[in-house]
C-alpha cells in the first residue's frame, strides 16, 4: 500500500513498527514530526491499530494513516479507519491534527482522501463521530461530504453512504504513490 497523495497533503499508511513508534513517541528513523505530534488522540488510534494487527493481521488499507506536510514532510496529525469493513460494507473514521495544523482545512482534504479511498475500495458506507460541543470536528465532517444523521447525550453521528455506482465522492486530487518513503518522493 503506497501513500495518498492530495494537493497539500501525503497520507503515510502506518506499519506496525512505525505505529509503535508513535505510540512510544519516539520518531523513527528519517521520520519527521511537527512539534506537538503525536498527540494524545495519534498514539491512542496507533495503538488501535496495533491491537488490531495482533488480533487479525495489518488491515491496510483499512488502517492508520500518518499525515504530512507535502511541503516539508512533517507529521502533523492522523487519519485512518477504526478496521476492516464490517458485513454490511460499513466503517468507521477517525481523525486528528496537532494544534498548530488546525483552522487551515487540513483535517478535511485528508478525510476527503480517506472517503475517496473508501469508495474506490468499494465501501458502501463511511460513519464518524464527534462530541457535542466539538463544532471543528463536526464541520470537518460536513465539508469532506459527511452528513449529519443524529445525535444522542454524548456524540453527533455522520454518514456517508454510496449506491452501487463507482463515484469518488468529491475529487481532491488525490493519486497513489507507489511506495513513496516521504514528501519529497511523493511530490
Amino acid at each position: 500500500m503506497g501513500d495518498l497523495v492530495t494537493p497539500r497533503l501525503v497520507l503515510h499508511p502506518l506499519s506496525p513498527a512505525e505505529a509503535e513508534n508513535v505510540v512510544a513517541r519516539r520518531p523513527g528513523p528519517g521520520a519527521l514530526w511537527a512539534p506537538e505530534y503525536p498527540t494524545d488522540g495519534d498514539a491512542a488510534g496507533a495503538g488501535h491499530f496495533l491491537e488490531h494487527c495482533a488480533d487479525t493481521g495489518n488491515p491496510q488499507p483499512f488502517g492508520a494513516y500518518e499525515i504530512r506536510l507535502r511541503q516539508d514532510g512533517h507529521a502533523i496529525g492522523g487519519v485512518g479507519f477504526h478496521g476492516a469493513p464490517n458485513a454490511e460494507g460499513q466503517v468507521t473514521i477517525g481523525y486528528g491534527l496537532t494544534p498548530a495544523a488546525r483552522g487551515k482545512g487540513y483535517a478535511s482534504e485528508a478525510l476527503r482522501a480517506l472517503l475517496e479511498l473508501a469508495r474506490d475500495e468499494g465501501i458502501a458506507a463511511v460513519k464518524g463521530d464527534a462530541d457535542l460541543d466539538n463544532i471543528a470536528s463536526q464541520r470537518v465532517m460536513v465539508a469532506a461530504g459527511m452528513c449529519f444523521v443524529r445525535a444522542d447525550d454524548r456524540v453527533k453521528h455522520f454518514l456517508i453512504e454510496w449506491s452501487d455506482t463507482p463515484e469518488a465522492p468529491d475529487a481532491t486530487e488525490m493519486t497513489y504513490v507507489a511506495e513513496a518513503t516521504d514528501a519529497t518522493d511523493a511530490a
